[in-house]
């Protein structure tokens, strides 16, 4: 089985495209699930504080981001499959540990293990293993949506799972999930195939401070940190109002979710494909801030049976066009040959903004309480609508993937950069693949034909 046989690679490729969203959803969904119901829960643990609850939501978080790159890394070396089965399975320690615990000890330890495997850098390498740059794209999309899918399920059967089995339940289900991720991994994700490693996808860590120098990365790293602190320290308090302030019962927080998300998700479409249509991304971004951010200070100062559910419909609109748009811009804006290292910050800034937003949730609320909680985040999404308007709006940019074949590197940089279209490339000694990146609108395609990597 080689890569020569085009039809059996494009099924190896739907293969692992289908198999690896499956995998990834299921982690994630067990993952989240306990966001919309851990407040109400926290008080059948030992040592429960305001505090401690931020730091179980969030403490996964800190594990995340501080593994993230090095288990990728470590990929590189030993193979991607030792690395992603070891990680679920120290993902299903850690839910076997948080279903078994009696004190908020126990819950953070768990919460903390399960974060350990992580290995979300290590699938997005295999996807790019896996796949054709042709399809790359449209595999990293599906994986994309099956973290959205994975979200909105959460938000429903967190609910409705903790009401009949309670917290720890929703903990079993997730050691369940992770079982299956393992079956789902062993049995069809493909392996039998011969893998050319991809620059444009590894992590490379004498990148990193080049990238940190770029203005617009930067921006989108720091937006994707305050995003995921804002929603994880929102879910320190949004149960609680829905079940205390609004009356909602614990059996009937499935369907609250469900509107709420679901709504925002279809308010949001038409914006987004608003946004793409007439280049106007940088529009929809920063009016996303805004909203977000004008409906926490509303549910800082006043909050009611009207008011609080269109405010959170409003936040979770703003989260999900956020959520969507800021993985697409940087990929269409971070330098050539070193998107897999953009992507590997960028990963960690989300998962340390879901830490440091449980922790500043906890102090908050325990200090100030619900009111100064959410006037809090208002404060930092206001912040982050001043850094967004620097953003430069992204354009219809993509990499391509050339072979320098005997030309020097020198040469050939000077023969390409001439093609028109071509904006920048990146050469690494000692290898023969270029990655260019083109403007897909003016670049002169057949001058770059001859040189496409087969």
């Amino acid at each position: 089985m080689t890569l020569t046989d085009s039809s059996l690679f494009s099924a190896i490729e739907k293969r692992a495209t289908l198999s690896l969203a499956t995998l990834y959803g299921f982690r994630m969904l067990g993952l989240f699930m306990v966001l919309p119901v851990l407040a109400l829960y926290i008080d059948d643990y030992s040592g429960a504080s305001p505090l401690l609850l931020g730091v179980t939501l969030g403490i996964y978080g800190l594990t995340q981001a501080l593994l993230q790159i090095p288990l990728g890394l470590l990929s590189d070396k030993i193979g991607r499959r030792p690395v992603i089965v070891g990680g679920l399975l120290v993902f299903i320690l850690g839910s076997i540990i948080a279903a078994n615990a009696d004190s908020m000890t126990g819950l953070i330890v768990g919460r903390a293990i399960q974060g350990a495997g992580a290995i979300a850098s290590t699938l997005m390498a295999l996807v790019s293993d896996l796949t054709s740059e042709e399809n790359r794209t449209k595999s990293m999309a599906a994986i994309g949506a099956s973290i959205g899918l994975s979200f909105m399920l959460a938000m429903i059967f967190g609910p409705l799972i903790s009401a009949v089995m309670g917290l720890s339940g929703i903990f079993w289900v997730t050691a369940v999930l992770g079982l299956i991720g393992v079956f789902v991994f062993l049995r069809f994700v493909p392996r039998a195939v011969s893998i050319q490693r991809n620059r444009e996808t590894l992590t490379d860590i004498g990148q990193i401070g080049k990238l940190f120098q770029d203005a617009n990365l930067w921006r989108l790293n720091f937006g994707i940190f305050a995003l995921h602190l804002v929603l994880m320290a929102g879910f320190v308090v949004i149960p609680t109002i829905l079940a205390e302030e609004l009356g909602i019962s614990s059996d009937n927080l499935w369907w609250v979710y469900l509107l709420l998300l679901g709504g925002g998700f279809f308010t949001m479409l038409p914006v987004m494909i608003w946004g793409e249509k007439y280049r106007r991304q940088k529009y929809s971004f920063v009016a996303a801030v805004a909203l977000m951010a004008v409906a926490m200070t509303l549910l800082g100062w006043q909050r009611g049976n009207l008011l609080t559910p269109v405010m959170l419909w409003l936040f979770f609109t703003g989260f999900n066009l956020l959520e969507a748009m800021l993985p697409s811009w940087l990929s269409k804006v971070c330098p050539a040959g070193r998107k897999g290292t953009a992507m590997g910050i960028y990963s960690t800034s989300q998962f340390l903004g879901a830490f440091v937003g449980g922790i500043l949730g906890g102090w908050s609320l325990q200090q100030y309480g619900i009111d100064g909680l959410f006037l809090l985040l208002a404060l930092i999404l206001f912040i982050w609508c001043l850094v967004a308007l620097g953003l430069q709006a992204p354009r219809a940019l993509q990499t391509v993937v050339l072979n320098v074949g005997d030309m020097t590197h020198e040469h050939f940089a000077k023969l390409i950069l001439k093609v028109p279209g071509v904006e920048d490339i990146l050469l690494v000694k000692g290898e023969q693949l270029a990655y260019a990146k083109v403007d897909k609108k003016t670049v002169d395609m057949p001058s770059l034909k001859p040189y496409f990597n087969r």
